[in-house]
């Protein structure tokens, strides 16, 4: 059973950064493509950032990109979400995310899903 537990959520000024923490269980973390979403309050959830198994291979959302890094270590079963110059509208809840399939689908077709971890940034 694959189990996703995320961590390093909490309250930022806006400038500031955070790094989020996904820890994987339950499978070989290295063979999976990694991605995480976020859901804001009465907002749908939406795609942030994937990273292919080896972390050949990112992709973000563009309201993200040049502000957040993915990364992984394998070798720790994890995957990260490095967050600089946070804005208000950053705020939501973050979602760590794995699909049941290998394969390159980074915005699509996850299967396993965190608790989530709160992100608030304050203007």
């Amino acid at each position: 059973q694959v189990q996703l537990v995320e961590s390093g959520g909490g309250l930022v000024q806006a400038g500031g950064s955070l790094r989020l923490s996904c820890a994987a269980s339950g499978r070989t973390f290295s063979l999976y493509t990694m991605g995480w979403f976020r859901q804001a309050p009465g907002k749908e959830r939406e795609f942030v950032a994937a990273i292919s198994w080896g972390g050949a291979r990112t992709y973000y959302a563009d309201s993200v990109k040049g502000r957040f890094t993915i990364s992984r270590d394998n070798a720790k079963s994890t995957v990260y979400l490095q967050m600089n110059s946070l804005k208000p509208e950053d705020t939501a809840v973050y979602y760590c995310a794995a699909p049941r399939d290998t394969g390159w689908t980074p915005s699509e077709k996850y299967d396993y899903w965190g608790q989530g971890t709160q992100v608030t940034v304050s203007s």
